[in-house]
């Protein structure tokens, strides 16, 4: 009897001590669930509000380019002000700024710089807002004795299963009830994640890093030098990170312009983008469980050029020449098997090459520097669009995309990578 009555306690005190983790994974996924929703919702009110591609184009811009400033600043605010109170303040204030876009709209006064100044206070706080969130996981691993890498991929599969059930779903929100009170939804997603995080994470979990704060600005611009000097002498990152910024470019031109414009001309509904872009998701979350089954068995290099190859450039062109839905969905899924990969296998390179004690400068580098294009790429599709049409804008960046990997297998700087780095010192 006392016997049962202790494992029952431990029992208890387990699941008590898990709680905060939970409440952790589901205002993730609140969040990116949000996140999603907007990423589908914001552009469609655009299009819808002002027929415009330039306009679409310009307001993706000033959605991104914030998000790559604050990639680079972003961790000292978050030392400054601490992870619990940046994640929170994050989703408060994107759950203001989105909801103020209806509100306006509603009224009739929504003028397109003001909706410009919203969409760029918001991507302003998406960075730190994640990377806050980010800090909270190995304190509450901690507390609730599980293993790390389980943590992690479970922290993983909420971002891409988030990916492949909110697109579709925005998608046919939109075409239900439309963008405009898609984003009141959005702004609820938010405030629940706020809520969450505020009510079940405990403030133990959130000390706040001294010594950081202690260096300040000019302590983070030192490891930021430190980080960027340490990639002229890495050529397999320096190549690779020089192929992602370009793919990004033109994949950021892509998601959040040409594709809402492709859809709309050709199928008149939001649902198939989203439907697409769920399924080549979900696909890729698949790729990435057989990538960790076998990927050790893989060569690197032809694995990646490949993957890179048919999950990237193939999508474009396969938009510009088979204008079907079906076709399409059944296409995206195939490439984003292939995407799977990519991610895992660049995290496993730069975990062999970059040592310890320069891995958090360095990837701050890599994460800043690899989505620098996209804003650019943003802003130029629109124009592109305008100037020579869908189709052509399609096959013009699908070809660049299809060359830029493709050099990837003839790269001599590359074949390093197929070298397994046991310790970089």
């Amino acid at each position: 009897m006392q016997v049962s009555e202790h494992v029952q306690e431990g029992q208890e005190t387990s699941s008590v001590r898990r709680l905060p983790l939970y409440a952790y994974y589901v205002a993730n996924t609140i969040s990116y669930v949000g996140n999603r929703c907007t990423f589908v919702a914001i552009p469609w009110f655009v299009l819808e509000t002002t027929g415009s591609v330039t306009q679409t184009a310009i307001t993706a811009f000033f959605t991104t380019l914030p998000m790559v400033l604050s990639a680079f600043f972003g961790s000292v605010f978050v030392d400054r002000v601490g992870s619990k109170r940046t994640s929170i303040l994050s989703d408060l204030l994107s759950a203001l700024t989105v909801m103020c876009i209806p509100l306006l709209h509603l009224f009739g006064i929504l003028a397109f710089w003001q909706l410009l100044a919203l969409v760029f206070i918001s991507g302003l706080l998406k960075a730190p807002g994640e990377t806050g969130r980010e800090m909270l996981l190995p304190t509450l691993v901690k507390q609730a004795g599980i293993r790390m890498e389980r943590a992690t991929a479970a922290a993983d599969g909420v971002s891409r299963l988030s990916s492949f059930l909110a697109l579709p779903l925005a998608a046919a929100l939109v075409a239900l009830i439309g963008a405009s009170n898609l984003l009141w939804i959005d702004a609820v997603s938010f405030l629940l994640s706020a809520l969450l995080i505020g009510a079940c994470v405990p403030s133990v979990a959130l000390a706040r890093r001294e010594s950081s704060e202690k260096r300040g600005i000019k302590g983070y611009f030192a490891d930021l030098g430190s980080g960027i000097a340490f990639l002229k002498y890495e050529p397999v990152i320096l190549t690779t990170l020089a192929t992602v910024l370009i793919t990004n470019l033109l994949d950021g031109g892509l998601s959040t312009v040409i594709a809402p414009a492709y859809t709309k001309y050709y199928f008149h509904s939001p649902v198939p983008l989203g439907t697409i872009f769920g399924v080549m998701g979900g696909a890729a979350f698949v790729g990435t469980i057989i990538f960790g089954a076998i990927g050790h068995r893989l060569p690197r290099r032809l694995t990646f050029g490949l993957c890179f190859c048919i999950g990237g450039g193939l999508r474009f062109l396969a938009m510009a020449f088979v204008p079907n839905m079906w076709f399409l969905t059944i296409a995206h899924a195939f490439m984003g098997l292939a995407l799977g990969p990519l991610n895992p296998l660049l995290s496993t390179i730069l975990y062999e090459r970059v040592p310890e004690n320069m891995r958090a400068r360095v990837f701050g580098v890599l994460a800043a520097g690899s989505s620098i294009g996209i804003p650019v790429g943003e802003l130029l599709s629109g124009y592109l669009v305008n100037g020579v049409g869908i189709q052509n804008s399609l096959i013009i960046t699908g070809s660049i995309y299809m060359l830029v990997t493709l050099s990837l297998l003839v790269n001599p700087k590359l074949r390093a990578m197929d070298r397994s780095v046991e310790a970089a010192v």
